[in-house]
């Protein structure tokens, strides 16, 4: 199981291996628009475990800048296993 923490009140979730952060983020309360990585509307700051979430899509690159690790879009990623602590 993979765990997913929020700086902003120390929530954490836990969530199977493989899970994508979509849904967890939203319910969290990070904004979201066309979920398709395109407007940018769901950043988030990756504080601890860029390492343990699944490599940057193309989308992700092109909004963020290739080898951006310290943000992500929530709508693109997925947490592989380990910790992940964000905020947004």
């Amino acid at each position: 199981m993979a765990k997913l923490k929020f700086s902003h009140n120390d929530e954490e979730i836990e969530l199977p291996d493989g899970s994508p952060l979509a849904e967890i983020c939203e319910e969290a309360g990070v904004p979201f628009a066309c979920t398709e990585g395109v407007c940018g509307t769901c950043v988030i700051e990756i504080k601890e475990g860029e390492e343990n979430l699944s490599p940057q899509t193309v989308e992700e690159e092109d909004f963020l800048g290739e080898g951006n690790t310290q943000e992500r879009l929530a709508c693109q990623c997925k947490i592989k296993g380990g910790c992940v602590k964000i905020s947004f």
